[in-house]
């Protein structure tokens, strides 16, 4: 039978990290104190120095999500485009299809 996963919430991730980051007691102890693995506690000190500068810098991260997001919006714009230009051709084709399905075959002249 699995374990559950533990889920850690980042008011807890970032108590830790910071603790670490005193210095004050070694990694192993930390974890041990707190019941989880060292390697958690390395993995949430390189995520918490990664983006350390979204924290000094906030105004850099929203402007350059917002330039995803208008990215990511202009993109989709076009694919509906394309998907409503290709609908609207298949419907056209389907009903051309059907209109001469409909019809009566004529006779070859002799």
């Amino acid at each position: 039978m699995s374990r559950k996963r533990t889920v850690y919430s980042a008011e807890f991730k970032s108590k830790l990290v910071l603790e670490v980051l005193k210095n004050e007691k070694t990694l192993q102890e930390i974890a041990s104190a707190n019941n989880i693995t060292p390697k958690n506690l390395q993995n949430w000190k390189k995520i918490f120095l990664d983006n350390a500068e979204i924290a000094m810098e906030p105004s850099k991260a929203v402007k350059d999500y917002k330039e995803d997001l208008l990215a990511a919006q202009e993109q989709n714009e076009m694919l509906t485009k394309i998907v409503g230009k290709m609908t609207v051709e298949t419907a056209r084709y389907f009903c051309e299809s059907l209109f001469w399905a409909s019809q009566p075959k004529q006779a070859a002249k002799t």
